[in-house]
């Protein structure tokens, strides 16, 4: 090779070379190094539930190089359980992990975040929520808080619920104080009942000292950490209030909006993750969990066909009152409707044809 021609090959290579070595730094340092908190209605010994911010601020940090680290707060260590979208709202911290119908006293809109009773399930609650016209519709809901909301966890289909006693009929319900959440608690009220909204790591010690009868928080798994079969014996199926339990990360809209866009990305594909993960973790956990239970002396109990059939109507009922007297909640709830009844027929044909053969056949 002629000298001319070596040196310039050497120094093409070397200059490429020289640029890789500097421009991977350089791309490096243009990424801020920032530190965000997230607040969870959650207590840590609910460790799926808890744990799904720490899955999602794990997925972020590794997908970030470490620059930008979310450090998750339990439930009471910076706000209490029931605040935290209202601290992500206020940007009193950054983001906030919870359920959206633990706020249905703001609006009863908020109970399209989480579940409406007798609505969606766990599928058709995704669909509408990521594909679906719900998506825009919440968007533009929880755009008035001021947060960008990012579903993040489902615990499925949950429990009825903890009662001291049985309830076989409407008049068994009627001045039973039970711990409620979202618009389930109104349909309760409608039927007698008093409603009370408790945190879950209050739940436990207001049962025990009976300042409520009963009380429903999700499913085996999370019910039996609660130690809730320790203090009331019957246990009722199905959570027709909860046939899915959608969870979000509210996120600051202006925290949001400083963040780049890969950063943003990060997050999205994070919270993603972790509602994949939360609802696997649970069909995990609950059915050992519930063997455990029944084992030891949980009295298993469906509820009667005339307490579903009055609570259906007085759901129908409070629909009709809060579609004539909130135009957000009529917009929301006319789009569920019209989603649940077009995909209604297909899960009859495909998942809940195929539940009821498989189930037929291990039963034999």
């Amino acid at each position: 090779m002629k000298r001319r021609d070596f040196l310039k090959t050497a120094t093409v290579g070397a200059s490429a070379a020289a640029a890789t070595t500097i421009a991977a730094p350089a791309i490096a340092q243009n990424d801020p190094v920032i530190k965000w908190r997230c607040v969870s209605s959650f207590p840590k010994n609910l460790d799926i539930l808890y744990g799904c911010a720490e899955v999602m601020a794990k997925s972020v940090m590794e997908a970030t190089d470490g620059k930008f680290q979310i450090q998750v707060f339990a439930a009471g260590e910076i706000v209490p359980a029931l605040q935290a979208f209202d601290a992500a709202s206020a940007n009193t911290v950054e983001m906030a992990h919870s359920a959206a119908y633990y706020y249905v006293g703001k609006s009863p809109a908020f109970a399209f975040g989480t579940h409406l009773p007798f609505g969606l399930n766990t599928r058709q609650q995704n669909a509408w929520a990521y594909h679906g016209e719900g998506r825009q519709l919440l968007e533009t809901f929880f755009k008035k808080y001021n947060v960008v909301a990012l579903p993040g966890g489902n615990t499925g289909c949950q429990m009825g619920g903890w009662f001291r006693k049985e309830v076989n009929t409407v008049a068994d319900l009627q001045g039973l104080k039970f711990r409620l959440s979202g618009l389930g608690g109104n349909i309760m009220a409608k039927l007698g009942a008093v409603p009370q909204q408790v945190g879950g790591g209050d739940i436990y010690p207001a049962l025990e000292r009976g300042t409520i009868d009963g009380a429903e928080f999700s499913g085996p798994y999370d019910d039996e950490k609660l130690g809730l079969f320790k203090v009331a014996p019957f246990y009722y199926y199905p959570g027709w209030w909860d046939g899915t339990s959608l969870l979000h990360f509210f996120i600051n809209q202006e925290q949001w909006n400083k963040l780049p866009k890969h950063y943003q990305a990060a997050v999205t594909a994070a919270a993603g993750l972790s509602n994949v993960d939360c609802m696997a973790r649970y069909d995990v956990a609950n059915p050992p969990a519930l063997r455990r239970l029944l084992g030891s002396g949980t009295q298993l109990r469906p509820f009667s066909a005339e307490i579903i059939d009055a609570a259906y109507k007085a759901a129908m009922a409070l629909y009709d009152e809060l579609s004539a007297a909130n135009p957000e909640f009529k917009a929301l709830y006319d789009s569920m409707r019209r989603f649940q009844a077009e995909s209604a027929p297909w899960y009859q044909a495909s998942e809940y044809s195929y539940d009821s053969v498989v189930l037929r056949q291990i039963r034999r």
